[in-house]
């Protein structure tokens, strides 16, 4: 930063006006919300502006703690918060004597393990990133508890991200959310982020589902086009309205703003069927219902949105299921052999594949939600009926073979799911359907079955390395001795001989 004039900040991309204490750590739990691994915020003021204020609020926010203690570190100059998301160090600079004492702090290690927050930055001068977000809090002369906070950063998209989270309050204030505490919920493997808000004992959570095509690479777009994943809010909002149309208890939507790509919906709360990581066997029954009574449905192709838009489901096509399983080859096979597949193997696999598919083409279908497992099944305590459990995350339904979805949940990827519990129930979703049509076809469920999880399996096993490597979450590794061992599992069925011979040579 060229100019560290408490007065004056270069290029101040936006100002904000702030009347009481409420409004400063309203400010800063807004910023809490869009802070990344690697960031630096500098918070620069005269004594008495309200940067202690204004940390403590972020570092609470952040922490999801409104009781976490924020002692200042003035005399340690920095104090270190392990969080869930990431650490969280707060640097105070005021008794730096030098500006190379911040090489001694260990800030480039620090951010190498999360982000910082750095009062009375203009003591460390030109040795903090350059892409930096300055904050600086000024309290004019005369105008009491009045305080502007400016804004500024050499990296542009700092200006888009504090223009990201003042959109979402501004909706969410519009949503008679306003002064909601907001609170980090997830971010997945999309574009969407998840918070919690809430106000006054009212809780609801708040998805933001972007899509910029021009920020997404070309090759990803080509692939989301082909395998027909959404690209914008308008799938959550259509499935979700439909399937509480039909009894399904999924998420109502309070408010929301398609544009922005902003919903607002009811908070379904967070047990699934697990506890512990060990599947409860009373909640995947439950599940197998509601699974049941959705295949008794026929789900139509559109759906009519308030707007006066219509949402189109696709159609999980061949070429989307055979694009989904070459995952596998594309990065669990390198994974594991060190070398790319070769375009003979790519060509003889999706050949298998084709041949395997058309076998079932006279399977059942319908609306597929495509994860229909633990973390999107949610545990709705004291509930009865189909209303136990609460549905999420159906926003790249598709129309295709029904047995996807009971796949998905029998052989749940985040649990292990034992053969006998399988076959148990399996029996049960078998008995759920012949309850309501005398001439279902349990042969025909059984292919489609083992051909859909043989094809999930695939794609997930190639998902979980490929969030491992390129995404860097190496937990996910830890899913694979599960997913190989169910591969095996439905590979044995004789219905898939053929398969089984095609992976058994490439996985050799």
């Amino acid at each position: 930063m060229a100019d560290h004039d408490l007065r004056r900040l270069p290029e101040t991309f936006a100002q904000i006006a702030l009347s009481a204490e409420d409004d400063t750590r309203r400010l800063a739990n807004d910023i809490a919300m869009v802070i990344r691994k690697g960031d630096v915020i500098c918070l620069s003021g005269d004594l008495g502006a309200g940067k202690s204020t204004f940390a403590r609020a972020l570092l609470r926010a952040f922490a999801n703690d409104p009781e976490l203690e924020v002692p200042s570190p003035t005399f340690t100059l920095v104090q270190t918060y392990g969080f869930d998301r990431f650490d969280l160090s707060h640097f105070d600079l005021y008794r730096l004597e030098e500006p190379e004492e911040l090489e001694e702090l260990g800030l480039d290690d620090l951010l190498a393990a999360g982000a910082a927050l750095i009062e009375w930055p203009e003591k460390a001068e030109a040795l903090l990133p350059q892409g930096a977000l300055w904050i600086q809090i000024v309290q004019p002369d005369g105008a009491g508890d009045l305080r502007e906070v400016r804004f500024f950063s050499k990296n542009a998209e700092w200006e888009a991200r504090i223009g990201q989270t003042r959109e979402i309050r501004a909706f969410l204030d519009r949503a008679d959310f306003g002064g909601a505490k907001r609170r980090f919920l997830a971010g997945d493997a999309s574009l969407r982020t998840f918070e919690t808000v809430a106000v006054e004992g009212r809780l609801a959570v708040l998805m933001r589902w972007p899509f910029n095509a021009d920020a997404v690479p070309e090759a990803v777009r080509a692939y989301m086009d082909r395998v027909h994943l959404a690209r914008d809010c308008r799938s959550v909002i259509a499935i979700g309205t439909e399937l509480r149309r039909r009894g399904f208890r999924a998420p109502r939507i309070q408010a929301a703003d398609t544009g922005r790509g902003l919903v607002l919906s009811d908070d379904l709360g967070r047990t699934t069927l697990v506890e512990a990581g060990v599947p409860v066997p009373e909640r995947y029954f439950a599940a197998v219902e509601v699974l049941a009574a959705m295949h008794g449905e026929i789900w139509p192709k559109s759906v009519a949105l308030d707007n006066g838009t219509d949402y189109v489901v696709p159609d999980y096509s061949t070429d989307a299921l055979i694009a989904e399983a070459s995952l596998f080859l594309d990065w669990y096979v390198p994974e594991v052999s060190g070398k790319a597949v070769d375009p003979e193997t790519r060509a003889s696999f999706e050949t298998v594949w084709k041949n395997t598919l058309e076998r079932i083409s006279e399977a059942q279908t319908g609306w597929v939600l495509r994860d229909f497992h633990s973390p999107n099944l949610l545990w709705q305590e004291g509930a009865s009926g189909m209303d136990r459990i609460g549905l999420i995350d159906f926003q790249d339904t598709v129309r295709g073979p029904v047995a996807y979805d009971v796949a998905s949940l029998l052989l749940d990827a985040r649990a292990d799911i034992g053969p006998d519990l399988e076959r148990s129930l399996f029996e049960a979703y078998v008995s759920a359907r012949k309850n309501k049509s005398g001439d279902f076809d349990r042969t025909g469920l059984e292919h489609a079955y083992a051909v859909m999880a043989a094809q999930r399996i695939s794609k997930i096993l190639g998902i979980f390395v490929r969030l491992a490597r390129r995404d860097d979450k190496p937990a996910y590794l830890s899913h694979l001795p599960r997913m190989l061992g169910y591969l095996d599992r439905v590979l044995d069925r004789p219905f898939l001989s053929d398969l089984k011979g095609f992976y058994a040579s490439i996985r050799s």
